[in-house]
């Protein structure tokens, strides 16, 4: 061989060799499928191979009849998923079927199975189609030519036929690969996780594939277990299984396999699915693939970040996928990606292999005539724009690793469970850790002020669960150094809300963690058996409260000492315990206490003291100390008017507490005068439609109320309903509150008729919104069964009132406040019924709860213990009666004092009750 200068020699094969400059290797392997000249083709045809069927498989039926309905409109069909994680619901298992079906129903003529992930796959499963079935014009040399005469042959053939294209990784692969035919003749059914528009073009019709019904996934596991005589495998945690696996065929096949594989039950099962330290490799191991999936399940789910990982134009999907991971699954709110926490996650994050710059340039054009250089920036360098983090989120959609929805702004951006799961085991220890935080900072960024406002509560809701779920994510990430502070915000968020039951669980798991992780004595455990106790107390568990607040008491006074903010507030909480115990010396001994610190400590014209001043006024006032109270209030307001100015919010608040001092001292007019100046005040300071004015001028309808002046109070609450109706909406808490306040007015002037109209209006309202359970509603069937009882509707009042305690027998326990003034509404109900003897079983049920966990001299008590001496009396049982009452006589002159209304009542009523026939005096 010779070599010419500036030549390259070759010795040996040449395949797959470049010469000269700038040369380039292509490889490319050809198939050729020769037909046979003159040859007949051999009917049915399948190209390729179809899945075998799957164990115990589902019917899927209302997926079918979308795929059906579309197969009868004619033109192809696309089978992609709902929702996100991709692989795993059933597409490819579903696709088999249909072509399952076609052979052994339809009698199909040609069946075509294409893995369509690349272009050559499809053209050369055409090209040998072609050779089989004989297309005119079919050479074997050439596969391109030979596809396209294939497709030309489907175009016109009379013959059977479906072709599945399985698996669709680019919709420009396939874009002139779409057969089309005769009416009737075939059809074309894709499966694809790609959320991409360009595959719905040209008449076809993409049908979302979910994840199994409950239903469905439930009835798998049966069936599958059932097969492989397994079913004593399956107890009573079968659900909780189901869902814990987020309905996922693919999920459901492995767990059964293993779980036969290993003889686990569906208990012993999920306590090891659940272990966030178990990885899902070992728990749904590839061993375990019986319906030959192929893959491990965390690979299958994560296929498509790759995909991502190349095409994503901004470097910020994957990054953005880490911190959506430890997030609900159901969504998180939108306005997470605008928090500075989550900005600097995604600044600091950005993957280095393409900018925002090289993928769309903003820039002004150049005046050089060359190209524009894509430059690269380096990661942290500036912050990404709403764009750009719109564009990253649809990135991770498209290739259905998340499910992105822009019109929910609540819950924004969703995830199956399970792919969260799988990003989070491709976390390092640092990335977790770092993602962690981030996700804590950026929640508690998006948290409203306050949160107790209508307008918050289904974004409070959202960030609450979310707070949850990161919280179980990240084990001890949260902990260290202190405990993160969207933790306490969370659990503050349920005691806010009035969710005692679920501020319970929230506050004692942290506090059991705090205790380990902190320590008994650590700042931050203490909080949270205060908190806890809060949850008690407003559960009216009100001797664990004490118990619990005792015990942070007695640690703040020995850590921090006995004048730090922090002891002095829980000596006021442990006050406020006392006072629901009936315990009121105790509670007035201690704000006494903290009010002397906080005067000397603050000074006498502090908000703080000027706070303990109005507590301590509240209890004097339930002692029946009135005068005290009144002294106090008015030392406050004298205070709030010089230090704040006379229309600041607190001076108005103020002024509406001492309002309703005067009020309880019998100063009706004085109590009327203040409220009026409240309302002229906010009318003027706020406008006269602002929620607070809104309020005021409902207090002031309360005092006319009071005062027997019921029309003016009507005429102030249908102002105020009026204007609340128009602002708020009928259906908001407030104008629902309004409503119901303006019933209780026209209840109270004997327009019966009127009341009820109002009230089954703010009943049926509160059902449909809030449920049948919920504590509003419950108070106004409450309402609406007083006003039945006013119109002689006893009957349906028994009823209603019935429903009430046994939704809060069911939701509050037995012994719940609310729940015995349920029972002791009832017995009401049942003493004017005269069904004497029930009201009797029923006040003293409540009696025996009040007596032990209020103690006896409680005022609620001591009502209870009035209304049972009533039922005694009507029952001819007078000297029981008497017995009671002087009991509560004895009690409200020491409690209340002698002066105090309800003891002057308690009095005359003894009195009376000693005249009459029966009594002792008679």
């Amino acid at each position: 061989m010779r070599v010419g200068k500036g030549g390259t020699g070759i010795i040996g094969p040449v395949t797959g060799s470049a010469l000269g400059k700038g040369s380039r290797v292509n490889h490319e392997t050809h198939h050729h499928y020769h037909g046979v000249a003159g040859a007949q083709a051999v009917w049915p045809v399948t190209v390729g191979t179809v899945p075998p069927p799957v164990s115990a498989p589902q019917p899927r039926s209302a997926v079918r009849a979308k795929v059906d309905a579309a197969r009868a409109r004619g033109g192809p069909v696309v089978l992609t998923q709902v929702l996100s994680g991709g692989g795993g619901v059933g597409k490819t298992q579903l696709a088999a079927a249909y072509a399952h079906h076609a052979q052994q129903e339809e009698h199909a003529d040609l069946t075509v199975w294409i893995t369509a992930t690349e272009e050559q796959q499809i053209i050369t499963a055409y090209a040998h189609a072609a050779a089989l079935v004989q297309a005119p014009g079919v050479g074997g040399s050439d596969p391109e030519a030979d596809a396209q005469a294939f497709l030309a042959w489907l175009a016109t053939t009379q013959r059977r036929w479906l072709i599945v294209l399985d698996d669709i990784a680019d919709p420009a692969a396939v874009g002139r690969w779409w057969p089309s035919g005769r009416p009737g003749a075939g059809w074309t059914l894709a499966t694809t996780r790609l959320e991409d528009a360009a595959l719905t073009g040209g008449g076809r019709t993409r049908v979302r594939v979910d994840t199994y019904t409950p239903q469905e996934a439930d009835a798998y596991l049966r069936e599958r277990f059932a097969h492989d005589d397994a079913a004593h495998l399956l107890d009573d945690h079968a659900g909780e299984l189901i869902k814990a696996l987020g309905f996922l065929p693919l999920a459901l096949s492995h767990a059964t396999a293993h779980m036969i594989n290993q003889h686990l039950t569906t208990s012993e099962y999920l306590v090891q699915f659940t272990d966030i330290r178990t990885r899902l490799d070992h728990i749904l191991p590839v061993a375990a693939d019986a319906e030959r999936y192929g893959r491990t399940v965390a690979a299958t789910l994560l296929l498509g970040l790759d995909a991502v990982r190349a095409t994503d134009p901004t470097g910020l999907a994957e990054p953005a996928l880490h911190l959506i991971s430890l997030l609900d699954p159901t969504g998180h709110p939108a306005i997470l990606w605008d928090t500075e926490p989550a900005l600097q996650h995604l600044t600091e994050h950005r993957s280095p292999r393409q900018t925002p710059t090289a993928a769309r340039d903003r820039s002004p054009s150049t005046s050089t005539g060359k190209p524009r250089l894509r430059r690269r920036l380096r990661r942290g360098s500036r912050k990404p724009d709403s764009a750009e983090i719109h564009d990253a989120l649809r990135t991770l959609h498209r290739y259905a690793l998340i499910t992105h929805n822009p019109t929910d702004p609540l819950r924004a951006v969703r995830i199956h469970a399970l792919t969260a799961r799988a990003v989070r085991e491709a976390l390092t220890e640092t990335q977790h850790k770092h993602t962690a935080k981030t996700a804590a900072d950026g929640l508690l960024a998006c948290w409203p002020d306050p949160d107790t406002h209508p307008d918050h509560h289904e974004l409070t809701t959202t960030l609450r669960t979310n707070t949850d779920t990161l919280h179980h994510h990240t084990g001890e990430h949260l902990w260290h150094p202190d405990a993160h502070p969207l933790l306490f915000r969370a659990g503050r968020s349920l005691l806010n809300a009035g969710l005692h039951a679920p501020a319970t669980t929230h506050w004692q798991h942290l506090h059991t963690t705090s205790e380990r992780v902190l320590g008994p004595n650590h700042r931050d455990t203490l909080t949270t058996r205060a908190n806890l106790a809060a949850s008690h107390w407003q559960a009216g568990r009100t001797e664990e409260a004490i118990e619990l607040e005792e015990q942070v008491l007695t640690a703040r006074d020995r850590v921090l000492g006995p004048n730090h903010r922090d002891t002095l507030t829980t000596r006021t909480n442990l006050a406020a315990s006392y006072q629901q115990a009936g315990r009121t010396e105790e509670a007035i001994e201690l704000l006494e206490q903290v009010l002397t610190a906080r005067e000397r400590v603050l000074g006498p014209n502090h908000r703080d003291t000027l706070t303990t001043r109005t507590n301590l006024a509240a209890s004097y006032q339930q002692a029946g100390r009135t005068e005290e109270a009144i002294e106090l209030l008015e030392q406050v307001l004298t205070a709030s008017e010089r230090v704040l100015g006379p229309n600041h919010p607190d001076t108005l608040t103020t002024r509406t507490n001492l309002a309703a001092s005067y009020q309880q001292a019998g100063r009706t007019e004085e109590a009327i005068e203040l409220l009026e100046q409240v309302l002229t005040a906010s009318e003027r300071v706020l406008g006269p439609n602002h929620p607070d004015t809104l309020t005021a001028r409902g207090n002031l309808a309360a005092s006319y109320q009071q005062a027997g002046r019921t029309e003016e109070a009507i005429e102030l609450e249908e102002q105020v309903l009026t204007a609340r109706d128009r602002i708020l909406g009928p259906d908001h808490p407030n104008t629902l509150t309004t409503r119901g306040n303006l019933a209780f007015s026209h209840w109270q002037a004997g327009r019966t008729e009127e009341a009820i109209e109002l009230e089954e209006q703010v009943l049926t309202a509160r059902d449909r919104i809030l449920g049948p359970n919920h504590p509003d509603t419950l108070t106004a069937r409450g309402n609406l069964a007083a006003s039945y009882q006013q119109a002689g509707r006893t009957e349906e009042a028994i009823e209603l009132l019935e429903q009430v305690l046994t939704a809060r027998e069911r939701v509050l326990g037995p012994d719940h406040p609310d729940t015995l003034t349920a029972r002791g509404n009832l017995a009401f109900s049942h003493w004017q019924a005269g069904r004497t003897e029930e009201a009797i079983e029923l006040e003293e049920q409540v009696l025996t709860a009040r007596d032990r966990i209020l103690g006896p001299n409680h005022p609620d008590t001591l009502t209870t213990r009035g209304n049972l001496a009533a039922s005694y009396q009507q029952a001819g049982r007078t000297e029981e009666a008497i017995e009671l009452l002087e009991q509560v006589l004895t009690a409200s002159e020491r409690v209340l004092g002698p002066d105090h209304p309800r003891t002057i009542v308690t009095r005359r009523a003894l009195e009376r009750w000693r005249t009459e026939p029966g009594g002792e005096e008679a």
